[in-house]
């Protein structure tokens, strides 16, 4: 076949025209040629119905006598049993009886990856912690066994990184309570190994299980129970990560040994404050926030000492800013004593230098030094997928679009499925200009889960550049109802309408803003983009004078096209370079 450049991703996998090459995170899938030139022409069909006389056709020729039927069976098979897809219920190869084959996956145009980094995951044991079963027969007890897997995930991942790569949170609790394979799962996110598991608690005994598979056989290497008495439990990582790498044939140095318990709590009490701080943080809405601020903040009552709790207190409380119309004056102060005490108790913490670069880039608008401090983390610890995404933000808000791409792509390998991680890549790509991948990406991230506000937000913007306001005001109504009412959706909703000029209702929205503040706080950043979009220039540049008093978060995206109609201002000028994205 002729087969001109071109790099398609759908789910996890990467099809690499150019290359004739089919990857899942960094890694080949092997595949035939017949079944590799079929799986091309399904995915360029981009879901139209290929009838099996184009197969035969395309692949083969006219005129051909031999069993063409039979060989298009077994291609699809390969195909499948490539892609882990259910021919009952198909991800990616559908069947229509009696017609062809569509290709049913949402395609995305991928984004170039550096090849070192490529290798580098290539060169690495992979490994995804499934979800543990909460057995206790009480549903008031999934936060502890979601605890423990987000815990177990964190301690792995810092073992040994640069020999074993562990799939982040998000990607792994998505596979709770499936009735998936070991196989398919393996193979949807890339990884050679999987830790399954389940906790039983009764009071304070604790009976962990849990059991290491090899994917590529489904051969269970090992299987241990252990049953403790708190705070017996809060080293059983040390146990668990060594048995392992006994298993997978990583040699531990004395330090990566160290790296399994260290800054590990004492007391029972404040662990499971931070469980369940963790368990409530990972919804990502204002009022678990909240919930999760208080929980973090009891276990650092607990246990002053607890150097993970005090990163995971500055990360919740930037959440209610984000997504809640908090003012950043109400968290400020105390995210960054938090983080303050988080470098303090272990200046080696990931978690804690990624929790840094995150008030440098929302709070202080200090790009370079939220730069800094993202690659330190990842240095310490290139498995957190947290710290590649917040690398990223500082490079795309800084445009330096192509860096932000890779980086972003470096989160995806580690975090396959996370809603955030792909519509990020999504506004990465809006940032770069390449508008039409971008929505490609929203697609495929909102095909995930329709109901994720950010998503609807972020494709939002790209359908407003593209002067699709139609579009771009269903996502706003969508992000504002799926958000819980957050005003930044009905700031872009006014400045859709004010570009379309339908001024009444961009009028309207400012009022509807206004309105609110009396009542509560309403980012000021989000009223003068409205204002920005009417073109009342002086009254948008009063609302960004309001928003640098009070260090709205909104700010550090101030090289979006949509402050273009000011960006020649003298007074704006003098904006960007107080909030650090004056160009040289």
């Amino acid at each position: 076949m002729n087969m001109p450049s071109e790099r398609v991703q759908f789910g996890t996998f990467i099809l690499d025209v150019d290359r004739y090459e089919l990857t899942r995170a960094g890694k080949p899938v092997r595949m035939e040629r017949i079944p590799m030139d079929l799986l091309i022409l399904l995915v360029r069909a981009k879901g139209r119905l290929v009838s099996r006389e184009e197969i035969i056709e395309r692949l083969w020729g006219k005129n051909l006598y031999f069993d063409t039927d039979n060989s298009i069976n077994t291609a699809i098979r390969k195909i499948r049993n490539s892609l882990g897809d259910d021919a009952g219920n198909p991800q990616y190869i559908e069947t229509v009886l009696g017609r062809g084959y569509r290709f049913k996956g949402q395609t995305v145009i991928a984004s170039s990856v550096e090849p070192v980094q490529i290798e580098a995951e290539r060169s690495r044991i992979m490994l995804a912690v499934l979800p543990f079963e909460n057995l206790s027969g009480d549903s008031a007890q999934e936060y502890f066994s979601d605890g423990l897997s987000e815990e177990t995930i964190m301690r792995l991942g810092q073992m040994s990184p640069h020999q074993l790569g562990v799939i982040a949170r998000t990607s792994s609790m998505a596979y709770k309570q499936t009735d998936k394979s070991v196989t398919r799962i393996g193979q949807e996110l890339g990884v050679d190994y999987v830790l399954e598991g389940s906790v039983r608690r009764d009071g304070e005994r604790v009976r962990i299980t849990a059991q290491l598979i090899r994917v590529k056989d489904q051969i269970h290497l090992w299987a241990e129970n252990y049953d403790r008495q708190l705070p017996g439990i809060l080293d059983i990582h040390g146990e668990i990560g060594a048995a392992i790498a006994a298993q997978v044939k990583l040699k531990l140095m004395s330090e990566e040994k160290r790296q399994l318990t260290r800054n590990a709590p004492r007391d029972p009490e404040a662990h499971d404050h931070y469980l369940r701080g963790r368990y409530h943080y990972a919804r990502f809405n204002l009022e678990d926030a909240q919930k999760a601020v208080s929980y973090f903040q009891r276990a650092i009552e607990r246990e002053p000492s607890f150097g993970l709790a005090h990163s995971g207190l500055a990360d919740a409380l930037m959440v209610l800013p984000i997504s809640g119309d908090i003012a950043t004056h109400e968290v400020f102060s105390t995210a960054k004593t938090a983080i303050t005490q988080a470098l303090q108790l272990d200046r080696d913490s990931a978690e804690a230098h990624t929790s840094d670069a995150a008030t440098k880039f929302w709070f202080d608008w200090d790009f370079k030094g939220a730069e800094v401090a993202a690659r330190r983390a990842i240095q310490l610890n290139q498995n957190y997928s947290l710290a590649h995404l917040y690398l990223a933000h500082v490079l795309s808000n800084t445009a330096r679009h192509d860096e932000a791409l890779t980086t972003i792509q470096g989160a995806l390998v580690l975090d396959p499925l996370s809603l955030i991680a792909g519509a990020m890549r999504g506004q990465f790509l809006y940032h770069a200009g390449r508008d039409s991948e971008a929505i490609e990406q929203f697609n495929l991230t909102l095909g995930m889960e329709s109901r994720f506000w950010v998503g609807q937000i972020c494709v939002a913007k790209v359908y407003e550049k593209q002067g699709l306001y139609s579009e771009a005001l269903v996502a706003c109504d969508h992000a504002l109802e799926f958000s819980g009412g957050n005003s930044e959706a009905l700031s872009l909703a006014g400045y859709v309408h004010a570009v379309a000029e339908e001024r009444p209702k961009a009028e309207d929205s400012i009022h509807k803003m206004l309105e609110r503040k009396k009542e509560r706080y309403v980012p000021p950043y989000n009223l003068a983009l409205v204002f920005a979009g009417l073109g009342e220039s002086e009254a948008a540049l009063h609302w960004l004078g309001q928003a640098l008093e009070d260090r709205d978060v909104h700010m550090p995206f101030l090289l979006d096209h949509k402050w273009d109609g000011m960006r020649s201002n003298p007074e704006f000028q003098k904006l960007l370079s107080r909030v650090g994205l004056a160009r040289s």
